[in-house]
C-alpha cells in the first residue's frame, strides 16, 4: 500500500469546495486531492480505505453541491489530469482534466473536423464521458473509440466504446470505475473552417446563455422531441427568484448565483421550477446537474 509521503500530489483537508463549482458554492470536503499525473492518482486510490467515498471533480460545472459538504474524497483533475495529443491521424489522446474547449481548439489545429461542437462543453473531458455531454448537435461519445478507467484499487483498464451503453446525457459505468483518459476519433478537415464553427458557436454561445454569470450550465434534461428552457419560459419563470439563486432571464434552462445564492437557495429553485413546470405542462423535468453532499442539519 502507498504511505501518503509517497504521493506527489497536493492532499488538502477540510477544504471549502465553492471555490471549485461554476455555481460558486458549497461546503467542505474532508480531504481534496490534486494528482500529480495518472500514475500518482493510482497510487492516492491505492492509499485510501476500500470504503472511502470518492467525488471527481474537474471544472466544477453540472454540480451542486450542499452546504453540509461532501464525506471522503475529491480528487481534482482541472490542471492535474492534462495531457492531450494526437496519437494517429484522426486520433486524439485525452486525460480527464483537460477542458472540452481546449479538445476542440487542438483538434482543429491539427486539422481534424467533427470535434467543434466540445468549444461549447463547459466542464472536462472526465465530466463530459461520465455524462454524455453535448453542445449544438454534438455529442461526447460519437467520437470516442475507447478510454481509459481506474478503479480504487488504482488499477488502469482499457475499455473499447462499445462496452457502454450510451444514450442522451447518459453512460453506463461500473461501480467504482472512472475515467481518467479517452481517445477519439476526429476525422481530417480543414482547420480553417473548423476555427471558424468555433468561432461562430462561441459567438452564438455568448448570444443565448449567461456565460458572464456563475451558473452550473444546463440544468435539466431537454424532454423528448422539446426543449426544457421552453417548458420553463412559457411557465413565466423566466426571473424568478429565491434568495440569490435566479432563473436566468436569457436562457430559461439556466439558473444563475447572483452574488450570495447559497446551494440550498439554487436547489429549492430547482425543486419550485420541477413543481411549477409539471403544474403547468404536465412534463416532469429531469435534472441534469447532479446534486451531491450533505445539507447543513437545521
Amino acid at each position: 500500500m502507498t504511505t501518503p509521503n509517497q504521493l506527489e500530489g497536493t492532499l488538502m483537508q477540510n477544504e471549502p469546495l465553492a471555490r471549485y463549482t461554476s455555481w460558486r458554492v458549497g461546503g467542505v470536503a474532508d480531504r481534496l486531492y490534486k494528482p500529480h499525473g495518472i500514475k500518482d492518482l493510482q497510487h492516492y486510490l491505492a492509499s485510501i480505505e476500500a470504503s472511502e467515498p470518492i467525488l471527481w471533480l474537474g471544472l466544477g460545472s453540472n454540480v451542486l453541491i450542499r452546504e453540509g459538504g461532501v464525506r471522503g474524497s475529491v480528487i481534482y483533475t482541472r490542471g492535474c489530469l492534462k495531457q492531450m495529443q494526437q496519437t494517429q491521424s484522426s486520433e486524439l489522446y485525452v486525460e480527464a482534466g483537460v477542458p472540452c474547449a481546449h479538445v476542440a481548439k487542438l483538434a482543429a489545429e491539427k486539422g481534424l473536423s467533427g470535434a467543434e461542437f466540445l468549444a461549447g462543453i463547459p466542464g472536462t473531458m472526465g465530466g463530459a464521458l461520465a455524462m454524455n455531454a453535448g453542445a449544438f448537435g454534438g455529442e461526447t461519445w460519437r467520437l470516442v473509440s475507447r478510454v481509459v478507467v481506474v478503479n480504487r484499487h488504482g488499477e488502469l483498464i482499457e475499455r473499447q466504446a462499445n462496452e457502454f451503453d450510451v444514450a442522451y446525457r447518459s453512460v453506463s459505468v461500473k461501480q467504482d470505475e472512472w475515467f481518467v483518459a479517452c481517445y477519439l476519433n476526429v476525422p481530417a478537415g480543414d482547420n480553417t473552417e473548423s476555427r471558424e464553427k468555433i468561432r461562430q458557436l462561441l459567438a452564438k454561445r455568448a448570444q443565448t446563455q449567461p456565460t458572464n454569470v456563475p451558473s452550473g450550465g444546463s440544468v435539466f434534461k431537454n424532454p423528448l422531441n422539446d426543449h426544457a428552457a421552453r417548458l420553463i419560459e412559457t411557465a413565466g419563470l423566466k426571473g424568478q427568484q429565491i434568495g440569490g439563486a435566479q432563473v436566468s432571464e436569457k436562457h430559461a434552462n439556466f439558473i444563475l448565483n447572483t452574488g450570495q445564492a447559497t446551494a440550498s437557495d439554487i436547489e429549492r429553485l430547482i425543486a419550485y421550477v420541477k413543481q411549477q413546470v409539471e403544474e403547468k405542462h404536465g412534463v416532469e423535468l429531469e435534472t441534469e446537474v447532479r446534486i451531491i453532499g450533505e445539507a447543513l442539519s437545521r
